[in-house]
């Protein structure tokens, strides 16, 4: 009797597979007619707005059981194949791969668009600046190791704007091809082994912490290497070949990195959006009260302010402010242009849909 329950039920889910594939297939033409339409505008293919909508549209409308974590991954694949057939899109990315950029870049853009990997931050910038990739993915903020502040630099001089923002939780994993008792040396940044030092200390006492360049190498020495591990991502595993021994090593739960999305336009208007400005100001005293009050007095919400070396006078500093809000905004308009009267420069980086 269950035998032939589960006939049926089958049946009845092959049946809807049916119908899902040809909705599927009739709003990827929909959308690729949207594309031709964007192409003969010259607008981008990828629109961070857009993709926020239909995210809050889905949460909205689901009624479970399916949560709203797979909902969104789910359709995260299916924009990414769909961009693909409008028109193809390169996004580069701090590298190597495997690396915690490769994932957030993933996690934005899907499996489905091509990733080139870049040495260095400013390797990202340039091949987005040059035209060669439409969007760069570079990490700006870590919960617990503070701002990036090669990225915070990379604004002062380039016109590329934030067009988005990916929040990647952390997750250290253990990676081996051997049992673990038999690990004789583990492989990772000396970041990582900071990250992971009470579990190591705890699971695999003595053992020869060798420092990397990166977590992917770790993977790549491991993999070669008799009785050896490496603390890397999940990805890392996959494309390596790696088994993972322990999962979530970490000591701290709430590990978490900020990454920007970097382009050439910023995003349009969503209703939760964010704005990030920088700015100098004349040296005086009271100089950095007098810029903020501006916000306080518009009543705006300053999520971050982290001021920078401006490695051109001794002294002279950046101020990096993000805040809440659209620089469509009355106010927050109203508020940039009443700072910028005070400031020296005022350069506006990026309005983009808030990361949840």
């Amino acid at each position: 009797m269950e035998k032939v329950n589960i006939k049926k039920l089958r049946k009845a889910i092959d049946e809807l597979d049916v119908k899902l594939v040809s909705t599927l297939n009739k709003r990827t033409k929909i959308a690729i007619k949207i594309g031709r339409i964007k192409d003969k505008l010259k607008k981008n293919v990828y629109s961070p707005e857009r993709e926020q909508q239909i995210y809050n549209k889905l949460k909205k409308i689901n009624n479970g059981p399916l949560d709203d974590k797979a909902l969104t991954a789910v359709y995260r694949e299916i924009m990414s194949g769909t961009i693909m057939l409008q028109r193809p899109m390169k996004v580069a990315y701090l590298g190597p791969e495997a690396t915690f950029t490769h994932l957030a870049s993933r996690k934005k853009f899907g499996a489905q668009v091509e990733y080139v990997s870049m040495r260095t931050i400013t390797d990202v910038f340039t091949e987005v600046e040059r035209g060669g990739c439409d969007y760069g993915v570079v990490p700006v903020e870590n919960s617990i190791e503070g701002a990036i502040s090669h990225t915070l630099d990379m604004f002062v001089d380039s016109d590329l704007k934030i067009c988005s923002e990916i929040r990647l939780d952390v997750t250290h994993n253990l990676l081996a091809n051997c049992r673990m008792s038999d690990i004789k040396k583990v492989y990772s940044k000396a970041q990582v082994f900071g990250q992971c030092r009470l579990w190591l200390e705890s699971n695999l006492p003595g053992r020869h912490l060798m420092e990397t360049s990166s977590t992917t190498k770790a993977a790549q020495i491991a993999v070669k290497e008799k009785n050896s591990a490496a603390i890397a991502s999940s990805l890392a595993a996959q494309i390596y070949k790696l088994n993972i021994k322990a999962k979530s090593i970490e000591d701290s739960p709430h590990n978490v990195t900020r990454f920007l999305v970097i382009g050439e336009k910023e995003a349009g208007f969503t209703g939760r959006d964010k704005t990030s400005v920088l700015f100098s100001i004349k040296d005086r005293v009271g100089a950095l009260h007098d810029m903020l009050l501006a916000f306080k007095n518009a009543k705006i919400n300053l999520t971050k302010i982290e001021s920078r070396p401006s490695k051109k006078k001794a002294w002279d500093y950046y101020f990096f402010v993000d805040m809440q809000g659209h620089i469509k905004e009355p106010r927050l308009k109203k508020a940039l242009t009443n700072l910028e009267k005070k400031c020296q420069i005022l350069k506006i980086i990026g309005s983009y849909p808030q990361s949840v």
